[in-house]
């Protein structure tokens, strides 16, 4: 089975695993990590787990992480989907995105020619 987390269930995610960070409480982190999945997800991944306790599962990944890294939350995750037969699958890291956004919205100056005409008009126009 593949699950393919979005760009707002990753940032959600983040945002969340950030402020766990700051204040050492995971508990709102556990509810956003669970929303991010759909209601089938849940279901088949509770399927495959002993306990059949999605809730309880993410309780056992939180305990496992350090709490400083949020990178490494979501390779935890990763790797304990994985044992259960579940791909996860994400966009890159909203870092990137943002660069690359910033970059798309930035549009070229391709008349440099006109900037240089509009210099010189200047120079010709001062005594």
């Amino acid at each position: 089975m593949e699950i393919h987390l979005d760009k707002r269930a990753l940032r959600q995610i983040r945002l969340s695993a950030a402020d766990a960070v700051e204040e050492g409480d995971t508990e709102a982190l556990r509810e956003d990590v669970l929303e991010a999945f759909s209601e089938e997800q849940v279901e088949e991944i509770e399927r495959r787990l002993d306990s059949g306790d999605f809730f309880e599962f993410l309780t056992d990944v939180l305990d496992e992480w350090s709490g400083d890294d949020v990178d490494e939350l979501f390779e935890l995750l990763e790797t304990q989907l994985g044992d259960l037969g579940v791909d996860l699958k994400y966009e890159p890291r909203e870092d990137d995105d943002s660069e690359e956004e910033a970059e798309d919205d930035v549009e070229p100056d391709d008349d440099d020619d006109d900037d240089d005409a509009e210099e010189d008009v200047v120079e010709e126009e001062e005594p």
